[in-house]
């Protein structure tokens, strides 16, 4: 099946990259403390379900596919990065609220989880994982597609636990900034957290 040396050796650089902030992180962060746990938890939901699709797409041994519209992706993250400052400048000249008060207006269930998905669709370092990580640790003497199989599982339940970690603790520490007196606070932390990591995948360009 897979190599066990190999496989540990994997886990542990898979869950050192997910916990480096990025745009996921950003994200999953905002929302969570400026809408709660569940709208944090349905951002992981978004996320993680177009990485599962970069996954799949990639498993299926489309890595060619990637490189031919390797042009297109570098639209996608250019796009992904304003969104992402876009996102971070509304959050820092909103108004400050109580949260869960009458002027607390949360995106929708299905706007929360295409956010997520957009995000995610647009962040390379899906892509640029399953190429330049994926193949050292692979064992040549086995089955590819098991191989492949393993690992992509295993990043994406290792991803999604790990963002849904960060939901669930900046859902607790929500309260702590819930008052209107914090709020302007809450909207920096959250708007400073997307425009700076906006800024800093668009100029993460490959040399």
């Amino acid at each position: 099946m897979i190599d066990t040396d190999l496989y540990i050796t994997f886990v542990l650089a898979t869950t050192l990259l997910i916990l480096m902030p990025g745009p996921i992180v950003t994200i999953t962060v905002a929302n969570s403390l400026a809408y709660g746990t569940r709208h944090g938890l349905r951002t992981v939901v978004g996320t993680s379900s177009a990485t599962a699709l970069m996954l799949t797409v990639g498993g299926l041994g489309m890595t060619s596919a990637f490189l031919l519209l390797a042009q297109w992706f570098e639209w996608l993250r250019w796009f992904g990065a304003a969104y992402l400052v876009f996102l971070g400048l509304q959050q820092w000249r909103a108004r400050p609220v109580v949260l869960g008060g009458e002027n607390t207006k949360a995106w929708s269930k299905k706007g929360i989880f295409w956010q997520g998905f957009l995000i995610s669709i647009t962040n390379p370092k899906t892509i640029l994982f399953y190429a330049a990580f994926f193949p050292q640790f692979l064992d040549p003497a086995r089955d590819p597609g098991q191989q492949l199989l393993i690992l992509s599982v295993t990043f994406l339940v290792i991803a999604t636990s790990l963002d849904s970690c960060y939901a669930i603790l900046c859902g607790r520490l929500r309260p702590y900034l819930a008052d209107a007196k914090r709020g302007r606070l809450r909207n920096r932390i959250t708007g400073g957290l997307m425009i700076g990591t906006g800024l800093a995948l668009a100029f993460a360009r490959k040399s």
